[in-house]
């Protein structure tokens, strides 16, 4: 499947369709560790023992001890033993979870033989358009008929440079190996969701089996088993309670003009607005501050669920947040690390601040690197999907940024649904369709 371009129509619908229903049961988890780092095989045996998954479904493996791994060592050490060891079991593994301690982000397909003869060529040609526009905005810059022609030229050749040395086949680990059972496909960009719920039935039919991911993991392995421990607390409690904080930025969103299938910025912030507005109509105690400002510190008490936008790698904590909630913040960079407890980042600060599952990006995702926030937060309040379903089902491309923390099996409304699943729409409402 070809790599879809950021501002166009990636994909329409031919047949809304609907993943198997058969419950996700422990069984189903397969859980990578590090054999290299022991608190990655604490954290993947605290899982196994909380969740009573088999033990058989165990696999540790010789990895980098960081959070970063190489091309190169994710398919010899990584995605290669994995096959290996499943390969038996292609068709019944349904979610790979990864502990601390396994790299997060995978880097960049390294250039080929060919690629570096072209960049040889083409250096000292973009050596050349860059001086060239220097050269015109110092000499002639009433000419804008030739700087904006020297202009193009310079932004071609670079943009060239980039493609040639695979700057965007950078992707998190979970991401691409949704992907491991599927053929060699290319890593530039992305790869569209077989996973997700608007993905036609027949399209699906054709391709190998896509896997759920998910990640425990944290800015210290305690953290790490803290996501474990309240996800099965707050089950066993009844169910997760408390209110929905949403922040949108009051962006128009006219779906007559939308040529992006409601993947740009309006498109994202009406589905902001319209996750308020069902969580409302469920019956959920819901503030939705709908300005271009960002909720203040400590003006959100008793938060179950949070999500909005736009404070880049600039945590704010607005939030009090109650045990078992999930949270999240649309934003560039907020999962570039998991374990830098010291950063300003918004997933390992929110793990800090007592959630139980977010999400983010390794790396520039583009805004369709996220989900949709009211089909996210719709199917989880249904009660009726695990958070890894949830994630899989409205997660739109795989092979690109954007990673799951929390219990792949967490079901924080199974035994208080808020909602019947119908009433989850695709957002925005009247967008065009996503897939085709």
């Amino acid at each position: 499947m070809p790599r879809a371009a950021v501002t166009t129509s990636v994909f329409t619908l031919l047949l809304a369709s609907v993943l198997p229903a058969a419950a996700l049961a422990p069984k189903d988890v397969v859980i990578v560790a590090n054999k290299s780092v022991p608190a990655s095989r604490d954290v993947a045996a605290h899982y196994l023992a909380k969740r009573k998954v088999p033990a058989e479904n165990l696999i540790e493996l010789d990895l980098p001890t960081g959070e970063d791994i190489s091309r190169a060592d994710y398919d010899a050490k990584l995605a290669g033993p994995l096959r290996e060891k499943l390969a038996g079991r292609k068709q019944d593994v349904k979610v790979l979870l990864t502990v601390y301690g396994v790299p997060l982000r995978v880097g960049p397909q390294s250039p080929t033989q060919a690629d570096e003869a072209q960049l040889a060529i083409l250096r000292p040609l973009l050596d050349e358009s860059r001086k060239e526009v220097e050269r015109l905005e110092k000499e002639n810059p009433q000419d804008k008929t030739k700087l904006e022609a020297a202009r193009k030229a310079r932004d071609a050749r670079a943009g060239k440079e980039q493609s040639l040395h695979h700057a965007e086949s950078t992707a998190s680990v979970d991401s691409e190996l949704m992907l491991l059972w599927h053929p060699p496909y290319p890593l530039e960009r992305w790869q569209p969701n077989p996973l997700n719920w608007r993905f036609p039935a027949d399209e699906r039919a054709k391709l190998p089996p896509t896997l759920m991911t998910a990640r425990v993991d944290g800015p210290t392995p305690a953290i790490a088993k803290r996501l474990i421990d309240d996800a099965i607390e707050v089950e066993e409690a009844g169910g997760l309670t408390g209110k929905a904080y949403v922040d949108a930025r009051g962006i128009g969103y006219d779906p007559k003009n939308a040529t992006d299938g409601g993947i740009g910025y309006a498109g994202y912030d009406e589905s902001f607005r319209e996750t308020a507005a069902l969580l409302r109509e469920a019956g959920m105690a819901v503030v939705l501050d709908d300005k271009n400002d960002l909720f203040k510190p400590d003006s959100c008490p008793d938060a179950a669920l949070y999500t909005g936008w736009y404070s880049l790698a600039n945590y704010v904590p607005c939030c009090q947040f109650t045990k078992g909630a999930v949270a999240w913040h649309l934003a560039s960079s907020e999962a570039v690390s998991l374990r830098d407890g010291k950063s300003k980042l918004w997933c390992p600060n929110l793990l800090k601040a007592g959630v139980a599952a977010t999400l983010g990006p390794v790396g520039e995702p583009y805004t369709i690197g996220f989900p949709k926030p009211a089909e996210f937060f719709g199917f989880l309040a249904t009660g009726k999907y695990t958070l890894v379903e949830c994630y899989a089902r409205t997660v739109l491309v795989t092979s690109w940024m954007t990673v799951l923390v929390g219990d792949p099996l967490y079901t924080p409304f199974a035994k208080h649904p808020l909602l019947k699943e119908d009433a989850v729409k695709a957002s925005p409402k009247s967008a065009p369709a996503m897939f085709r």
